[in-house]
């Protein structure tokens, strides 16, 4: 068997490339679905996604979350940020979020997309 020393910078390189092209592919999601209410600031309709992955759930001081959402526990990791995409009302019963990303591949493009908003 040949070992190959660029192999595994090759494989990075395509990751790095896959995620750009991923986060690319979320942003034209986020601007369809989900801009019309998440703005760069917290409103009375939604919170700021800015800095979403790996905050605590409900946790923005600027943003009065519902009962559903202020129940959970935990941060928000790829998995409780795909549950919430794919349905908010079964993640957070009571949630004022009613639209989700039905496509699983769609969630796992805004999710690379929202990791990029700080």
């Amino acid at each position: 068997m040949t070992r190959h020393p660029w192999l595994p910078a090759l494989a990075l390189g395509v990751a790095a490339v896959a995620g750009t092209a991923q986060a690319a592919d979320g942003a034209k999601i986020f601007q369809l679905q989900c801009k019309t209410c998440h703005g760069a600031k917290s409103s009375p309709m939604a919170p700021s996604l800015a800095g979403v992955a790996g905050r605590k759930i409900a946790s923005l001081a600027d943003f009065a979350y519902s009962t559903g959402l202020k129940g959970k526990d935990g941060t928000w990791t790829d998995a409780n940020l795909d549950a919430y995409l794919a349905s908010p009302s079964k993640f957070a019963p009571g949630t004022r979020m009613t639209a989700g990303v039905v496509s699983a591949p769609d969630r796992t493009a805004v999710i690379g997309y929202l990791k990029t908003l700080k």
